[in-house]
């Protein structure tokens, strides 16, 4: 299975100006997502999608593939669209792989692939069991619920029961990213963005709205996104604890 891994990258962020650019223990977040996710075997080509030229400067100046990107798209779905409709090269499936995840395991993205070796599988993503009740309130945290059959049936912000109720169930925390089968990407580019998505801000909402089926896997792995410089000092923290 040929998988093609896009890492959409915008210089713009509300809160981290420049962020990819973002030193991290010496070396750009790009970069460092960059080389993680190269270190997936089953990736047989990452490019960086971008609309800042200072980005794709900084990428090329490393060695990476990087492709200039419409200013103008509202997702990093909708960014690695672009991509893939101008490449000449077959790829099975395409991964979406957030560029603010400075340490992402190439093992995630390779559990995440794996998960279209179901034929049915369209689009899958990953989640994690929630340890802690406090996880489950965090509105800032996205939870993810899902079937028997391991198919996503809704993502929330907002989630409130008892810890008395907590410790009785198991809870999953959604890990944001996203995987397609190549013919499916072109289909849910196209799609106008639904109530749902609109209301809550998440991208995914618009596919289970138009009936999209989404393979939730399951990581042992803990997933941690950069927003602030704060966030920044506390990946480094928990990078220097875990390494």
């Amino acid at each position: 299975m040929r998988g093609l891994g896009i890492i959409p990258a915008r210089y713009n962020s509300s809160r981290l100006p420049g962020k990819p650019l973002a030193d991290i223990m010496g070396t750009s977040m790009i970069q460092r997502v960059y080389e993680q996710a190269s270190n997936c075997k089953e990736l047989r080509k990452v490019i960086v999608a971008t609309d800042d030229e200072r980005i794709s400067f900084h990428v090329k100046s490393f060695g990476g593939n990087v492709m200039m990107t419409s200013k103008n798209h509202e997702s990093g779905t909708d960014r690695c669209g672009e991509v893939f409709e101008n490449i000449s090269e077959h790829f099975d499936v395409i991964i979406n792989i957030q560029g603010d995840e400075p340490f992402i395991e190439p093992f995630q993205i390779s559990q995440l692939i794996s998960l279209f070796n179901d034929e049915n599988v369209k689009i899958a993503t990953l989640s994690k069991k929630i340890e802690d009740y406090t996880s489950l309130t965090d509105e800032d945290r996205v939870k993810v619920f899902f079937d028997e059959e391991n198919n996503a049936t809704s993502f929330v912000r907002n989630y409130e029961i008892s810890e008395e109720e907590f410790h009785k169930d198991n809870f999953y925390k959604h890990i944001g990213i996203y995987a397609f089968r190549s013919t499916v990407l072109e289909k849910i580019t196209k799609l106008s963005a639904s109530k749902n998505e609109k209301q809550l801000k998440l991208e995914q909402l618009r596919w289970l709205d138009n009936k999209f089926k989404i393979k939730v896997g399951i990581t042992e792995f803990e997933s941690i996104s950069v927003d602030t410089t704060e966030d920044i000092e506390k990946i480094e923290e928990f990078h220097s604890k875990n390494s």
